[in-house]
């Protein structure tokens, strides 16, 4: 008896995404979603957008003096600390449930090889004592 054809094509399994995978999923998907700490900094500058410090004379002379000290800042730091702030920019964070899950692993693997080095331990001063000691 043939089977009538269902016009889909064979199951292809895919693996499970990696931590990149998810990470670049989920930037796409929050694109338009301002970030907590941008929606705060957001909020705080407001009044002081109202204020409009920018033209008021002060400030632009503040401004001008300090432009100078900061392009001197940046000339005099080292390039290893600039180069490891964007490598750490660039690093993937697990998600929280990721952490705890990876912690508890953690902690389980220490538990369970303590009590390995504790028996062996345990073991290695019996057999110490009855061969060496009598």
């Amino acid at each position: 008896m043939a089977k009538a054809p269902s016009g889909k094509g064979p199951r292809i399994r895919r693996s499970a995404p990696t931590v990149r995978e998810r990470q670049v999923a989920a930037a796409k998907k929050d694109v338009d979603k301002p970030r907590p700490i941008r929606r705060v900094s957001a909020k705080a500058v407001t009044p002081f957008k109202k204020l409009r410090l920018a033209q008021r004379q002060p400030v632009r002379l503040l401004a001008r003096i300090f432009r100078p000290i900061g392009g001197a800042l940046a000339w005099l730091a080292p390039k290893y600390l600039i180069n490891s702030w964007r490598e750490v920019r660039q690093v993937v964070w697990p998600s929280r449930r990721e952490t705890w899950r990876l912690t508890l692993a953690v902690f389980v693997f220490a538990i369970v090889f303590g009590a390995l080095v504790a028996g062996v331990d345990k073991g290695l001063d019996e057999i110490f004592k009855k061969v060496v000691l009598k």
